[in-house]
């Protein structure tokens, strides 16, 4: 660049003299745009009369070189080197995907993506202010909702050094590149973090946000199923709240039910060990763990891009593992109920870091359960150190027992059983959850595991011992088999 003479400039980018104007005339050319920055020319600026062509003072002055590390390119520190701008139909410009303009470049090899990271040939498109990107990554949404993560993610095309040393995607457990794109959660409490093409595989699990206004708005949706807060420890804990679930009574904050070891929290249909909410009345026995209790009344499932709304049931199928349940379920997009365990038939949870991995069924046994068969409660447990061959069976079945295998134990009495023999075949059924056997009966029935003596059934005339219905109403006798009511459901 020549220096400024009487008014008058020669730029390396431009071949004709440009002149000095103080002030430009919007009469005269009410379209002037910069040819560097591309912005509307309203200030002092260098032109050239005989093609019309504009610079700002400031963009005709820049350097042709700056010696500069920049955060967007941290890997090389060499400089940046001033060019000129492509030609209109080489540009590709939406702000709606990203702030600034792309510029086209046929590259004589391959490249990485800044925006997903994976591999590129020949033709890409580079960000006149920061990245490389491959030509459908030019329009990534900038914000999406992804439906396994309660917040909003968004798109980042590096991640700051001193902040970490390495992150891993938590969809594939691979690690997320520091230099590449990825998407995230910025939310301060939270460290979510993506691939790009692992977010954006299935366009069933996420929705792209376009206002960034939204994500306040949806996260704002997701409501608490505890309905009002009645009292407060000091720390600001709910000791006493009213739930959506259980409305004509308050419920109690406790550590733990000393009266009672079989006592089932009414969300879950698991054993109560820990903290819970129990009813303010002396007569009523609905409990809830405290976590169940704190469960959001809307929520995002997992399955699917559509909100959940929390509901209590008596007994109902779920609509992704078959297995019959009451309590809470999650109706998903008014379609289907999901039991909160959220189970399903087909795959498994699996180990980032090895080959461990559980399949649905098993990652959603409780920790402990209780049996008549001991006084205490049983723990599930992971290894067998007992070597003896008489410790290798069911003390419930008394069949073998694989000692590889998980198995319930009580380690004061030396109890050991299967799984299966311990919780029986419906685990998340409470006795007395009631239901309605159309077609068949006209009263609402309650299920139990155990008959008071050997009734016969109603239905198939054969003596009942266990899983009966059995009618609500004080003067029917009606008594049935719990396999013998058919509902049209295979497996229900």
């Amino acid at each position: 660049m020549d220096n400024e003479n009487e008014r008058e400039m020669k730029h390396v980018l431009h071949e004709h003299p440009s002149v000095f104007v103080e002030v430009q005339s919007s009469e005269a050319d009410p379209k002037a745009y910069c040819y560097g920055c591309r912005e509307v020319v309203s200030g002092p600026c260098f032109t050239c009369a005989l093609c019309n062509y504009h610079l700002h003072q400031q963009c005709a002055e820049a350097p042709l070189y700056l010696i500069s590390k920049h955060p967007l390119h941290p890997e090389h520190t060499s400089g940046f080197f001033l060019r000129e701008r492509p030609h209109s139909e080489s540009v590709v410009e939406d702000k709606s995907h990203h702030q600034h303009p792309f510029i086209l470049l046929w590259r004589p090899g391959s490249f990485f993506c800044d925006a997903c990271g994976t591999d590129g040939k020949y033709i890409s498109y580079i960000c006149s202010t920061c990245v490389v990107f491959h030509k459908d990554c030019t329009k990534l949404p900038r914000i999406i909702k992804f439906s396994r993560h309660h917040h909003c993610l968004f798109r980042k095309y590096f991640l700051e050094k001193r902040e970490l040393t390495r992150k891993d995607c938590k969809i594939c457990f691979e690690e997320v590149k520091v230099e590449r794109g990825s998407y995230s959660c910025v939310v301060s409490s939270c460290n979510y973090e993506v691939h790009v093409n692992c977010a954006l595989d299935d366009k069933r699990l996420y929705e792209v946000i376009e206002e960034e206004c939204r994500c306040e708005e949806l996260n704002a949706a997701t409501r608490s199923s505890i309905t009002r807060v009645i009292e407060e420890n000091e720390d600001g804990e709910a000791t006493k709240i009213e739930h959506s679930s259980h409305e004509s009574h308050c419920l109690v904050l406790a550590d733990k039910m000393e009266e009672e070891t079989d006592r089932q929290c009414d969300g879950c249909m698991l054993p109560v060990s820990t903290q819970l909410y129990y009813c303010s009345e002396s007569d009523c026995h609905f409990c809830l763990h405290k976590s169940c209790a704190e469960l959001p009344r809307i929520k995002q499932h997992w399955l699917r891009q559509s909100n959940a709304t929390l509901q209590f049931e008596d007994l109902e199928t779920c609509g992704l593992c078959d297995r019959i349940c009451n309590g809470f379920f999650y109706n998903i997009g008014g379609l289907y109920d999901v039991c909160i365990s959220g189970w399903h038939w087909v795959g498994a949870f699996r180990c980032g870091k090895c080959s461990f991995a559980l399949d649905f069924g098993c990652v959603t046994l409780p920790h402990s359960a209780p049996h008549k068969s001991d006084e205490h409660m049983l723990y599930l447990t992971y290894h067998n150190d007992n070597d003896y061959p008489n410790h290798r069976y069911c003390d419930i079945c008394e069949g073998e027992r694989d000692p590889s295998l998980w198995y319930y134990h009580c380690s004061i009495c030396d109890t050991s059983a299967h799984p299966d023999c311990v919780l029986g075949n419906r685990p998340f059924v409470k006795n007395g959850a009631t239901m309605w056997y159309y077609g068949r009966h006209d009263h609402e029935l309650g299920f139990f595991r155990k008959a008071t003596g050997y009734p016969e059934c109603s239905d198939c005339g054969k003596l009942c011992q266990e899983e009966i219905l059995k009618c609500a109403q004080p003067a029917c006798n009606y008594i049935a088999h719990y396999r013998c009511r058919r509902f049209g459901e295979e497996n229900f």
